[in-house]
């Protein structure tokens, strides 16, 4: 079985450390101009010690934008912010990539280009779920996202041009691969889902090959112009997130999806999920919330690349837990990342971990609760046995 602490190589070119992961969290610290700075770069650097570092969401285009203050991928000012972060995390010795999106329908009119309504696979608004942006008075904080506007076909065509340069500026800025974002409710979940995508030209439908067309066309982009094993894929199976309607073949499009990822030689899979407890849980309730150990069986043979399992993991052991499953390969954190810079070693050691405010996750009061946090004294804790 795998050991959390020995190194693992994605797609046979990019070497890691060991295997643990610090996921994709939007911390909202950009300058003007959705630009990458220094303090950003301080605090990715601070966790260089991740096997893999995968970055907050950037976008690709400014209609992509759904919360304010996130960093874009588009802009020259961008590409050499971003410069900053890369350099920084490796002279740490770490490995980063970059998480790139398009937010789709999960954005508002204050956002977007000269006031225009958010993206949509279809017009079906997220009814139930906000955006961080400008309200009425200009104040930001959290509103009601958007009526979209349905994509036209030309215009998913040129979209794919827009990811591809896309993953040419990360290339240049200097990140070691990219994460496209499949998950969460934004624009290629939105695609894949079989109850929300009711288009009728190629990019929709009841076929899989249909609905999942503008991923891998996109997906096919960036392998072009990165190689394969230099770009991983993030994916929510059966999650509800952003207001997606539970979809009954999720399982089918999951399935799919990974053995077309695989085929093309992408390194990993980074699935968000939580694993299906033991007992009587076959409630709906709880299958859109959990993946059981049969499915992800499936998925391991369908797909030869890594798995990343995220999935609210908070100790050593139940990361282990996890990878002795012998069904995932490495194991991503998020929260416990903001207080704790040194996260790796802390697992390795047996330290304790720290606490942040919640408060302070999305502030712009510059360093607090961002860079502030002091990494553990070695000589005042006892070593635990690796």
């Amino acid at each position: 079985m795998a050991h959390l602490f020995e190194p693992q190589v994605l797609g046979g070119t990019v070497p890691l450390k060991n295997r643990i992961v610090m996921a994709p969290m939007t911390r909202t610290r950009t300058s003007e101009g959705d630009v990458p700075n220094e303090l950003m770069a301080t605090y990715y650097g601070q966790r260089a010690s991740a096997g893999l570092i995968v970055t907050e969401a950037a976008d690709v285009a400014p209609s992509s934008k759904g919360y304010a203050l996130t960093p874009g991928i588009y802009t020259q000012a961008q590409r050499q912010g971003w410069r900053l972060v890369t350099d920084e995390v490796h002279r740490n010795n770490g490995t980063i990539f970059l998480q790139i999106w398009h937010v789709g329908r999960m954005a508002h009119p204050s956002l977007m280009p000269n006031g225009e309504a958010p993206w949509g696979v279809t017009e079906e608004r997220a009814e139930n779920s906000d955006v961080f942006a400008h309200d009425a008075d200009g104040k930001l904080g959290y509103v009601r996202a958007g009526r979209p506007r349905s994509l036209r076909t030309d215009e998913i065509s040129a979209l794919v041009e827009t990811f591809s340069q896309a993953f040419v500026n990360a290339r240049e800025a200097g990140f070691d691969g990219v994460e496209i974002h499949g998950a969460n409710g934004y624009l290629f979940d939105q695609f894949m889902n079989s109850v929300l995508n009711t288009r009728t030209d190629r990019y929709g439908g009841a076929r899989v090959e249909d609905r999942t067309r503008f991923l891998m066309e996109v997906v096919d982009a960036a392998v072009r112009q990165l190689g394969p094993g230099r770009v991983g894929v993030r994916l929510a199976p059966f999650g509800t997130f952003n207001s997606m309607p539970a979809d009954p073949l999720a399982a089918e499009t999951l399935l799919y999806v990974s053995e077309q990822l695989g085929r093309r030689g992408v390194a990993y899979l980074h699935l968000v999920y939580e694993l299906m407890p033991a007992g009587n849980m076959e409630t709906a309730e709880f299958k859109a919330r959990y993946i059981d150990h049969t499915l992800l069986a499936k998925v391991r043979a369908a797909f030869p690349g890594a798995i990343i399992w995220c999935g609210g993991f908070k100790s050593r052991d139940n990361a282990q837990a996890a990878l002795d499953t012998g069904l995932v390969d490495l194991i991503a954190f998020g929260r416990p990342y903001i207080a704790n810079p040194d996260l790796a070693e802390r697992l390795k050691h047996g330290w304790p971990l720290a606490e942040a405010d919640r408060s302070t996750y999305y502030t712009r009061r510059g360093e607090v609760g961002y860079t502030d946090f002091p990494t553990y004294p070695i000589e005042s804790s006892a070593r635990r046995p690796d």
